[in-house]
Order: structure tokens, then C-alpha cells, then sequence
């Protein structure tokens, strides 16, 4: 048996597809790992949706900003965008299954035999591996609560900026989410800089990929995430990027958890220009 991790598929079925035959993944015997970022943007993400859905217990899938979003549209007060794809989802005579069944996701999972932790984005770096369990708990009673139709309503927003454990309400459950599927740039203060999307080098010199601040309180770890796809290589200790661009035209990799840090790739036409 062997567990793969996945980087975002968004909708990018023929590829995952195209994957999974790369690996010789036997759903029988082996299991995934997702990300995040299931859907949107990519030509199926109702298949996508649907194909990990019946992997039952054999895939665990982190959940990363599109599957929010499309929970959002769902049950709040979301619009969709102009570059969605998520109206067959919307549509669907087994939407209500479906979003139930992503509603019910987790925002971290942690195996402590593998030696690894999947989330789908990034975390403070005052946070340590029992802090941000307890967080993504918040998050998901919240996610999973009565009152989620509320919190997909106030779940947008940059603010609050830092992490302190005064923080309540829904400025609390905002930046728990922001960090799980939005962050990648922080000061050494912890301070998250949301709006800046492209690859080191790019920021301005007081920003930080979220993993390389001094003092992280998760060093130490084996994280693995998706999210940037702009990171490009990175070589940093314990740092496990998987979001290789597949959407635009790169590739969706795997990453075997077996010791080895195997990595396959298949190369993707790319549904969407960069």
C-alpha cells in the first residue's frame, strides 16, 4: 500500500486521470492525498467532484479556497465569477450530496505514522502543529454547525491581518481561513500579505514565503500544500509544493509517501492562459 499526495486538480479531470494511470494506483490497495482546490476554473470539476467522492475512505481531500467558494455560492451569498466552472456542480441532480460531503472536509489532516501534515495554503508562523489542529477544529464546526450559511456570508475579507488568541467571532473564523487556504506571504511578524501571488523575489522585501520565517513555530515538520502556483522549485527542508500548474498549462504531480519522496508528473495542456 502506498499514500500519494495530489497538488490542486481544480477541475482538471483527464489529467488526474491521466495521473492516477501514471502511479498504477490501485484503489484497492493505495490512497490519496488532495490539497485542496478540488474544483473551478478546469473543464470538469463535476467529475472531479464526484470521482473522489467515491474513493470513500481510500482519499482524504484538505479543503483550499475554490471548494469554499463554490460552498459559498452555494449557501451564501456568493456570486460567481466571470472565469468559474462551477454551474454544472450548481446544476447537478446530486449537488446536494456532493457540497454536503465537501462541507464535511477537514482543513489539515496530520498522519503521525507517515510523518506528514496536508493543508491546502500556509500557517502563521506563531502557530504549532496542536495550534493549528485546534484551529482547523474551529473552523470545521463552524463549516459543519447551523450557523454555516452565516459564516459563508462573512467568510470574505483580507482582515484581521494577525493572529492573536483574543481574536473572536467571525474576525477569528477569517483568519483561520485565510491562512489554511489563502496565505502564502507573511512578515516575520506574522502579519499576512494576501494580495501578493507571485514567485520569491517578487514581493516586497519585508514579505516572506509563510514557510522560510525565521522561528516558525512548525519547523520541524513535513508540511505539505498546494495553493501557489507560482512557487516553482523549493528545495526547503520539510516544504512539500505540489501545485505544479496544472491549470495553466504545467503539470499535476503526486508525491509518494513511502520514505522515497517519489514525485510523478504528467504534463497538462493547461485550461486557462497564465
Amino acid at each position: 500500500m502506498t499514500t500519494y499526495a495530489i497538488g490542486d486538480v481544480q477541475g482538471c479531470y483527464d489529467e488526474l486521470q491521466r495521473l492516477l494511470n501514471a502511479i498504477g494506483f490501485d484503489q484497492n490497495r493505495d490512497r490519496l492525498w488532495f490539497t485542496g482546490d478540488l474544483v473551478n476554473r478546469g473543464p470538469r470539476s463535476l467529475d472531479t467532484l464526484r470521482f473522489v467522492r467515491s474513493l470513500g475512505d481510500r482519499a482524504i481531500t484538505v479543503l483550499g479556497n475554490h471548494d469554499l467558494h463554490l460552498l459559498a455560492v452555494a449557501h451564501g451569498d456568493a456570486r460567481l465569477r466571470r472565469k468559474d466552472t462551477l454551474d454544472e456542480i450548481l446544476d447537478a441532480p446530486d449537488r446536494d450530496e456532493l457540497l454536503d460531503w465537501l462541507r464535511n472536509r477537514p482543513l489539515l489532516h496530520h498522519d503521525s505514522d507517515l510523518g506528514y501534515t496536508v493543508i491546502h495554503a500556509g500557517l502563521p508562523p506563531q502557530w504549532t502543529l496542536a495550534d493549528a489542529q485546534q484551529r482547523a477544529q474551529e473552523l470545521e464546526a463552524a463549516l459543519r454547525g447551523a450557523q454555516h450559511t452565516e459564516f459563508f456570508q462573512r467568510m470574505y475579507g483580507d482582515e484581521p491581518l494577525h493572529w492573536s488568541d483574543g481574536l473572536c467571532g467571525w474576525d477569528r473564523l477569517r483568519f483561520i481561513t485565510n491562512c489554511f487556504t489563502r496565505l502564502r506571504y507573511c512578515d516575520p511578524a506574522g502579519r499576512l500579505a494576501l494580495a501578493h501571488k507571485g514567485p520569491p523575489g517578487t514581493q516586497p522585501p519585508d514579505l516572506h514565503p509563510w514557510f522560510r520565517i525565521p522561528g516558525r513555530a512548525s519547523a520541524g515538520l513535513n508540511i505539505i500544500f498546494g495553493h501557489w502556483s507560482t512557487l516553482g522549485p523549493c528545495a526547503d527542508p520539510g516544504i512539500y509544493a505540489l501545485d505544479t500548474g496544472c491549470l495553466w498549462g504545467g503539470t499535476l504531480t503526486a508525491l509518494a509517501l513511502d520514505g522515497t519522496d517519489a514525485r510523478t508528473s504528467v504534463p497538462c495542456p493547461g485550461a486557462l492562459e497564465p
